[in-house]
């Protein structure tokens, strides 16, 4: 059994899809334990997407792979080349993201939780996710589109990616006593 972190983003929230997204997460078994909505302000948000070089180069090796097959030049859109920087531009629109609106931050947990929620999310690029899970079936954004609008892309949900940031992340957004058992 696992705990794993799920955020509904603010276009998830602003479309009305929180409801949706909760139901496909508990159609397969996943148990809620603890759920609230909130207005996440910059200091919250900020130790979410971390200042850590290695995830910042991660980030930005990401964004150079999906510039590169769409055939975008990171030079001529965005300045540099360089991953951290872009890294570090990317946390700074994500940040300004989450706190444009409410989220609704939540705590899964069931039998491969962390994993069952991720192939239920989707592909992080929602054009690219597979129909059947949630960016597949909720969502169109693509990141040449984001780029022309500078913004993230909507993929409409944050979930952790492996069992360390999963704890991490329910630590940062939960006390003990808001998680049910």
């Amino acid at each position: 059994m696992e705990r794993t972190f799920v955020m509904i983003k603010p276009d998830g929230v602003r479309r009305g899809l929180v409801g949706r997204i909760i139901s496909r997460l508990e159609d397969v078994g996943l148990k809620l334990v603890g759920i609230k909505i909130l207005r996440a302000d910059e200091e919250l948000v900020r130790e979410h997407y971390p200042d850590d070089p290695e995830w910042l180069e991660a980030v930005g090796k990401k964004t150079l792979t999906t510039y590169k097959d769409y055939g975008m030049d990171p030079l001529e859109r965005i300045g540099t080349d360089d991953p951290v920087q872009i890294g570090r531009l990317v946390r700074e629109k994500l940040v300004e993201f989450i706190t444009s609106g409410p989220v609704v931050a939540m705590v899964w947990e069931g039998n491969h939780a962390i994993e069952v929620v991720r192939k239920l999310v989707g592909n992080t690029v929602p054009l690219f996710a597979q129909p059947g899970t949630i960016r597949g079936d909720l969502s169109a954004d693509s990141p040449d589109l984001a780029d022309r609008e500078g913004r993230p892309v909507y993929n409409l949900v944050h979930a952790s990616g492996d069992p360390e940031e999963a704890e991490r992340e329910v630590r940062l957004w939960f006390r003990d006593e808001e998680l049910c058992a």
